[in-house]
């Protein structure tokens, strides 16, 4: 699929530097899939205190 965007250069530029691929195109869908995952994590970290816990888990078991 092509897209025309306007993407400020400079911060492309840098991100070409920082992440060492060859390509813009490269630089871009590394930067989207980073963002991807970055918000799917923070969607999992949003969740702890959250959900109920066990009362009768021993966590000490698993240690072992």
């Amino acid at each position: 699929m092509a897209t025309n965007l306007s993407i400020n250069t400079e911060l492309l530029e840098e991100a070409l530097d920082i992440g060492g691929l060859k390509t813009k195109k490269d630089t871009v869908n590394q930067a989207l899939e980073e963002f991807v995952q970055r918000r799917k994590q923070k969607d999992i970290a949003d969740l702890f205190g959250r959900m109920p816990s066990d009362k009768d888990y021993n966590y000490k078991k698993g240690r072992k």
